[in-house]
């Protein structure tokens, strides 16, 4: 079983800020160190652009620039979201992927695998599909879609190893928002920093207040 942390995209056309790779729409890009830099910035752009609605009068006007309009509602909205999240795979034998990230999903939603081992002991990972992770004892069961029809898949993994896979889904994480920062350093460099601290609250990796 591999747990990774993906990202919903949409087609788009290439941008004069930074370069986007070819996906097609509402396919999902893997989040982890080894994205291209062309997939990159298809990452970057679409979380700019899910957080990219008018914020309320007490964030300012949207610039006018650019520079500044792509990364504004990363840089003033108060809560980021980031469409997808945590995908768990069988690939040792059927290819199922039995906990796929569906609608109103977010990739913050990893932790929801720590309060599945540590907290309430079940999590769910949006609709259509509606899966969900539920710890029975020792074991974490996993159900691809729990109100969809009868015979969704099911399969159930030792807590630890999810938790594992947890850690494993954590460290992709980081390492893509290294690859981001990294890339946010190139010219144009304009808001970097402030645009890196956002992505890293968009993917829950920013540092506990």
């Amino acid at each position: 079983m591999v747990t990774q942390p993906v990202l919903e995209i949409f087609a788009a056309d290439d941008c004069a800020l930074r370069p986007v790779g070819e996906h097609e729409s509402f396919g999902c890009l893997v989040l982890n160190g080894k994205p291209t830099p062309a997939e990159v910035g298809t990452a970057v752009m679409r979380i700019a652009d899910r957080n990219g609605s008018e914020p309320e009068e007490e964030h300012g006007p949207s610039p006018t620039d650019p520079l500044g309009i792509f990364p504004h509602g990363l840089l003033t909205m108060p809560d980021l979201f980031a469409t997808a999240g945590p995908r768990a795979t069988d690939t040792t034998t059927t290819g199922t992927d039995f906990v796929e990230p569906g609608r109103c999903n977010g990739l913050g939603t990893w932790r929801d695998w720590l309060d599945v081992l540590d907290g309430t002991g079940c999590a769910h990972f949006g609709h259509d599909p509606s899966s969900t992770a539920e710890q029975v004892g020792d074991t974490v069961r996993l159900t691809h879609d729990a109100y969809g029809t009868d015979g969704s898949p099911v399969t159930g993994l030792p807590a630890d190893r999810v938790r594992r896979r947890v850690a494993d889904a954590q460290q992709d994480l980081k390492d893509f928002l290294g690859l981001a920062g990294a890339r946010a350093e190139q010219p144009p460099p304009a808001n970097a920093a402030p645009v890196t601290a956002a992505l890293a609250r968009a993917l829950d990796l920013a540092p506990s207040p």
